[in-house]
């Protein structure tokens, strides 16, 4: 196929019952690329291997003195030489498109199960074995993919030159058909003892980029308890650990590259003793010595595609099982079949697990004892957890499971914040380019999530001399951000969104008291009429919640406003005010400071009040 139909309209379903099963459905997906290529590489090998063929002719020509057989192999060569020189031009082409067709192939798929999974991928798979796949597997599992035309052809064309060796002169050609089956299989005994070691390796240096992945991750935390060495130490010894293994798996390589050239080396000169053999006894011409030899020493040529197959092989083959293995996650429940004229759902969110109910178009607050709870909680909501087992019933919107809904269907009716957002590289105005109701702009998602401070440091980083924070480019991951920062420009991408519910988990907890205060006011005013679910345990989001839910041990225990709780439920106060006991003097700085702008007063112990945003 040509590459300008990439990226594929559908890559297609892949079998994924296992690596090999992977890499056989690959070709079959490009089956005319790859017959193309090996069109194109036998066209290569033929011409390549009849060059020898000529040029016995032309030194027979010599010997005979006939100037006329001279410039028919001298014509002949031209021919060849074209013929070579136009089928390694064209092999070339096709095989680095069927690299590339079945790397992106790949990718799609890969990003499409990323789309599909959501925040539940890196539950049930490592984020340094997502890495690998997406990275160094797509490359090995496309190498052999192009590998395997190029090996045809050098099979089609050694079978090829063993029987005309074996017609054109029997004596010698008979010995070269005999050593090819030896030449080609010398090196199976050392294939699994190479792929075992290149599977070593292969584990080192997934472990080791898991730990560069969560070194790097965490680095801002390692180096506030300064455990930034002892981590690089890990890592030196997980690197050292990966450069031995590789050591120890090319020695082994090189053997069988080493045998590779020994080998026909040992063959070609066999040939060339019994044909010289054969010469002086009068037995053979000398144009068909020179050609049997050059025909031999041309053998080398495709004898080296066994090599780099078999390699190909023992690398794409852990690389395809792990892509596989990843292709092959699923979510909970697949969703059933849904009218395409379907409305979306709308009215309140129930979850016949916990028995939470979010009441359509009012602002409620989730409180958890445990934070993880809470975390899976939120995923069940947005109708993509990896916990809810068969037999357990979905979260229902407006009554309709969202596990019956298509997937696309499901996200936009509900959008989940995680607890750790990620913002991508580019600039602000392209994070706040979603896919939206367009009833929010950017401006009044910007105010509501109180990111005027945010505007004014993008403005003064802004390189051109617009000074637009608008257009100023946003680091990978935020990075050159404050967690703070982040979080506020996170609230406001979900707030433009404006989904028929938002699930907010924790979306203030890297922010100030103050801050945290206007940011409630302001969520509260832009998703006015609409569901929204907040997770938190901070005093002052909660004082603004039209309704909480207090949730413990996996269940609703208790619902009501927020100052109705603290007053009517000890295991609330404990959650929201860190208090074990129920000091009086605290109810009521608490309940009497939340009514305010910003408590005047914070009690020991209030928690989320004494946060203070985090630094860059």
């Amino acid at each position: 196929m040509s590459l300008r139909q990439l990226p594929f309209q559908d890559p297609g379903v892949p079998d994924v019952r296992s690596g090999f099963r992977f890499l056989l459905w690959l070709e079959r997906r490009q089956l005319r690329g790859q017959l193309t290529a090996a069109a194109w590489g036998t066209l290569l090998m033929a011409s390549v291997a009849l060059f020898p063929a000529a040029v016995g002719l032309a030194v027979q020509a010599v010997v005979d003195h006939s100037g006329r057989r001279l410039a028919l192999a001298g014509g002949l060569m031209l021919l060849l030489g074209g013929l070579s020189a136009l089928g390694d031009t064209m092999l070339h082409r096709t095989a680095v498109a069927n690299w590339i067709t079945a790397a992106a192939r790949v990718q799609q798929l890969l990003s499409r199960k990323t789309v599909e999974l959501g925040s539940v991928l890196t539950r049930q798979v490592a984020a340094g074995e997502i890495v690998t796949v997406g990275a160094g597997d797509v490359e090995k599992i496309g190498w052999f993919v192009e590998a395997f035309a190029r090996f045809t052809s050098a099979f089609l064309a050694t079978i090829g030159i063993a029987v005309a060796l074996a017609f054109y002169q029997p004596e010698l050609g008979l010995m070269v058909a005999a050593a090819i089956p030896v030449l080609a299989l010398a090196v199976l005994p050392l294939l699994p003892a190479a792929t075992k070691r290149a599977d070593v390796q292969r584990e080192k240096a997934g472990k080791a980029t898991e730990l560069a992945s969560d070194t790097v991750a965490g680095l801002r935390v390692l180096r506030g308890i300064g455990g930034e060495d002892l981590f690089l130490d890990r890592y030196r010894k997980a690197s050292q650990e990966v450069r031995t293994a590789a050591v120890h798996s090319a020695r082994m390589w090189a053997l069988i590259s080493a045998l590779q050239v020994v080998l026909p080396g040992l063959l070609l000169v066999g040939v060339a003793w019994y044909g010289a053999v054969l010469a002086l006894d009068g037995r053979i011409s000398v144009g068909e010595l020179v050609t049997v030899y050059g025909t031999v020493a041309f053998l080398m040529f495709p004898l080296r595609h066994f090599e780099e197959i078999a390699m190909a092989w023992s690398f794409s083959r852990p690389s395809a099982k792990r892509a596989a293995r990843v292709l092959a996650l699923v979510r909970s429940a697949e969703p059933g079949p849904a009218p395409a004229s379907a409305a979306a759902p709308s009215g309140d969110l129930y979850d016949p697990e916990t028995g939470l109910l979010a009441p359509a178009g009012l602002l409620t607050a989730v409180v958890c004892g445990d934070p993880d709870a809470a975390g899976r909680l939120a995923d069940r909501l947005g109708g993509h957890s990896p916990d809810r087992v068969a037999g357990q019933s979905s979260v229902l919107l407006g009554g309709t499971a969202l596990d019956e809904l298509p997937l696309a269907a499901a996200r936009a009716s509900v959008l989940v914040q995680d607890k750790d957002p990620v913002l991508l590289s580019g600039t602000l105005h392209e994070l706040l380019d979603v896919p939206s109701s367009g009833n929010v702009s950017a401006t009044d998602a910007l105010a509501a999530a109180q990111c005027g401070d945010v505007l004014q440091a993008l403005a003064q980083a802004s390189v051109d001399d617009s000074g637009d924070p608008m257009q100023t480019r946003i680091t990978e991951r935020g990075r050159s951000l404050s967690g703070g920062q982040r979080q506020r420009l996170a609230l406001a991408r979900s707030l433009v969104a404006d989904p028929e519910v938002l699930v907010l988990d924790e979306p203030t907890s890297a922010v100030d008291s103050h801050t945290e205060a206007r940011i409630a006011r302001g969520l509260k005013g832009i998703r006015a009429d609409r569901t929204t679910v907040v997770f938190t345990s901070s005093p002052l989001l909660l004082d603004h919640c039209d309704l909480v839910v207090f949730i413990t041990d996996g269940s609703v225990a208790a619902t009501g406003t927020h100052h109705e709780l603290l007053r009517a439920d000890q295991r609330y106060r404990e959650v929201v005010t860190r208090e074990t006991e129920e000091p009086a003097a605290v109810i009521a700085a608490v309940t009497t400071g939340l009514s305010a702008e910003g408590p005047s007063v914070v009690p020991a112990g209030a928690g989320e009040n004494t946060r203070i945003e985090e630094s860059a």
